[in-house]
């Protein structure tokens, strides 16, 4: 029978239960345990999987590599967390060479240096199809508060930190994962809520409300939609829906989003408000920009099993 990746993720969670050292467990974008000195130790892992989240010969295998370690760093950059060391287990098939399975790691190693990040081990084997490369790291709160997605309050604005939509066009291959800005944002403490997006808008803002108890609206007319190779720009579906952005939702104080603006580490980028936190009982709705309400589903990337 078919089920879906929130099913069996509830079931984990009800069936895992968080021991004394756990401070965030599943359900988040990273999970928090607490070292015996008491600093917060952030823990990620993350599948990148031929025909998956890649076609091979879309791109050189070195952006390959480089996304898998990029899509970590944007789950540590949603909770505020620093880039100190990972792992990297690959399962690689006949058909690749050693040459390409190199370069696999030169972009994984090359994004490593740039965010100061170790490669300390993990684990080679045969696939008997297609790459999957398998990143789990470890990052540091060095004494932030981490950022969650429960925190949302009602009346919350709602700011993503770049454009949405139409991933698939190269950037899910060469995004610059979030994770300096989340840094400087878990630091300022002005943020209540924050995940990345990578399942869509539309599904992650649903994780946010389900997780805070709050309803949303968003404004398709804020959206800031992506250029497109060949000068056109996603459209307001693809920016809900199509996932693989790795840019941060965020939920703020109105009154607060102009100072995380002013943060210097959020020099490069611009923030956006694109909506706003609502009772529960109002659900998530999208305002169109005749100003007309509808229910907005969730939309975007989830695994299916078992189909």
């Amino acid at each position: 029978m078919p089920f879906s990746e929130r099913s069996l993720l509830d079931w984990l969670r009800a069936r895992a239960p968080g021991g004394p050292h756990v401070v965030v467990g599943i359900g988040h974008d990273a999970a928090v345990v607490r070292a015996p000195g008491g600093d917060g130790l952030v823990l990620k892992s993350d599948q990148t999987i031929e025909e998956v989240h890649f076609a091979r010969g879309e791109a050189p295998p070195g952006l390959v590599g480089r996304k898998a370690l990029a899509r970590v760093l944007s789950d540590l950059g949603a909770i505020g967390a620093r880039p100190a060391a990972f792992l990297c287990s690959a399962a690689l098939p006949d058909d690749l060479d050693e040459p390409s399975a190199r370069a696999l790691f030169d972009g994984l190693l090359a994004l490593a240096a740039q965010c100061g990040a170790c490669l300390v081990g993990g684990d080679l084997a045969r696939s008997p199809r297609g790459i999957a490369l398998d990143v789990a790291a470890l990052g540091f709160l060095e004494g932030r508060a981490p950022m969650l997605r429960s925190g949302a309050r009602v009346g919350d604005a709602l700011v993503v930190t770049g454009p949405l939509g139409g991933s698939r066009a190269g950037h899910h291959l060469r995004f610059e994962p979030r994770w300096r800005e989340g840094i400087a944002l878990a630091a300022s403490g002005r943020v209540h809520a924050a995940i990345d997006l990578s399942d869509g808008l539309a599904r992650d803002l649903h994780e946010v409300a389900r997780a805070s108890g709050v309803g949303a609206r968003i404004e398709t007319a804020a959206l800031p939609r992506r250029e497109l190779p060949g000068g056109g720009r996603a459209t307001v579906h693809q920016a809900l829906h199509d996932g693989e952005d790795y840019e941060l939702l965020l939920a703020v104080d109105p009154a607060e989003v102009d100072a995380l603006a002013a943060l210097p580490a959020l020099a490069a980028i611009e923030l956006v408000r694109i909506g706003a936190t609502v009772a529960p009982g109002e659900g998530v709705v999208r305002i169109d920009e005749r100003g007309s309400a509808s229910p907005l589903p969730p939309g975007g990337f989830e695994h299916r099993f078992g189909a």
